[in-house]
């Protein structure tokens, strides 16, 4: 096990199973080295986990754990790319957070795993950019570009459970989604230690909420006046009695 910057990076290999613990920021580059005056070699680089990768045979499994709040979104990306690209089964767990690119590698995994009290932080990328005008809109087209990119890899694991334009309004609130919300948006498979059923019920609570909240929305007052109405006895002095009742409740 290796450390960078006092935070673990490790893969550990027990027979065919390969565990690969991302517990770091993703960069291309690891810490300066005043002794060499050069940079060490970063364990969290694209290039690194190529390297790892290639002696991973298909038929083995990978278990990733992730406890990172993201980093280089041209390494991370890389690295996705190259899990994708990985034809072994992936499990990817998430420790304690995976924000920001860590989020986005989580995604290359087949089966996607939040525990009980873990985060995940979506939002917009940014950068720092100096320049003229014309060289500072070129900068904000190429962020659009890749915000762009990344919406549609997210929406292609999410199962239809979310709009691009709901995964947009996430990311532009940058928002922390806890393992629940996670799973309801498809972003991850499953919370660990939730049995099936537990699953299926907090999914399906979730779903009759939503349906309460669309009813509240369409309907309004007038309309409650009118069942009330129909409700009540057709003599005008009761009918006003009650009428007088149900406008009481209102003023409370």
């Amino acid at each position: 096990m290796n450390k960078i910057g006092g935070i673990c990076f490790a893969h550990q290999q027990v027979g065919t199973v390969h565990k690969i613990y991302l517990y770091d920021e993703v960069k291309a580059k690891g810490d300066f080295n005043w002794k060499t005056l050069e940079y060490d070699e970063s364990e969290t680089s694209a290039n690194h986990f190529r390297e790892l990768l290639e002696g991973v045979s298909d038929s083995d499994t990978i278990e990733l754990y992730i406890n990172s709040d993201g980093g280089s979104v041209k390494e991370g990306t890389a690295i996705f790319t190259n899990l994708k690209r990985c034809k072994a089964y992936k499990t990817g767990y998430v420790d304690g957070v995976a924000n920001s690119i860590a989020a986005t590698i989580l995604q290359a995994c087949d089966h996607r795993v939040m525990g009980e009290g873990t985060g995940m932080v979506l939002h917009n990328m940014w950068t720092v950019a100096i320049g003229n005008a014309d060289e500072l809109r070129n900068q904000a087209d190429k962020l659009d570009a890749w915000m762009k990119a990344s919406r549609s890899l997210f929406m292609n694991r999410c199962g239809g459970k979310i709009t691009e334009e709901e995964l947009k309004d996430i990311m532009d609130k940058e928002t922390l989604l806890d393992p629940d919300t996670a799973l309801e948006i498809g972003v991850i498979d499953e919370v660990a230690g939730r049995t099936t059923v537990e699953i299926d019920e907090a999914m399906q609570c979730s779903k009759e909420i939503e349906k309460m909240r669309d009813k509240i929305k369409r309907s309004n007052f007038s309309n409650q006046l009118k069942e009330f109405e129909e409700l009540t006895k057709p003599e005008k002095e009761e009918k006003d009695v009650s009428m007088q009742t149900f406008l009481n409740m209102f003023s409370m």
